[in-house]
């Protein structure tokens, strides 16, 4: 099954029903992160981190991979998440990195045009949401591909021939 999705359909689809149905893992990788809050019971909302830091206190491993340092929102939310300082939760930050992908658990990829911020895939109303675009799929061999490329990010495999060294807070290797 392949799907595309449009608009307020990434944050239906993937933000409300595909990550929190995780049991093994959730890999994100986005350019831009900002202080993204979703809808909780009661008609509140409430952090997308705490969506991520329960997934964590239920086995599942995190991986985040941004290119900018978050906000300071984003820091304040991040620091009411005590769970989210553990093993199970992995960051990398990379200056270079600007593709959206989010896998979960091996069984889900999503590609597209949408950031981690609340105009990008949170719940923002229909007049003040960016213009999204990006394909869902279950197909393993896409799958399988996409997670061996965020591996080679991840582990640093790219961080030795890369010419931006000079501008990269934290090179991983």
């Amino acid at each position: 099954m392949t799907e595309l999705l449009l608009h307020s359909a990434h944050y239906q689809k993937l933000v409300k029903d595909i990550i929190p149905q995780a049991t093994r893992f959730v890999w994100i990788v986005t350019a831009d992160i900002k202080d993204m809050y979703v809808e909780a019971p009661g008609g509140r909302y409430e952090p997308f981190l705490r969506v991520l830091a329960e997934l964590i206190d239920s086995s599942v491993t995190i991986r985040l991979i941004h290119a900018k340092e978050p906000g300071p929102r984003f820091r304040e939310d991040f620091d009411r998440f005590p769970s989210l300082i553990s093993d199970n939760f992995e960051r990398v930050l990379c200056p270079r990195v600007h593709m959206k992908t989010i896998i979960v658990d091996g069984k889900w990829a999503y590609v597209g045009s949408a950031n981690l911020t609340g105009a990008g895939l949170g719940p923002k109303n229909e007049h003040r949401r960016n213009f999204e675009a990006g394909i869902l799929t279950d197909d393993t061999s896409i799958i399988q591909t996409l997670m061996d490329d965020i591996d080679e990010l991840y582990l640093g495999n790219r961080c030795r021939q890369c010419q931006r060294r000079d501008v990269c807070p934290d090179p991983i290797q």
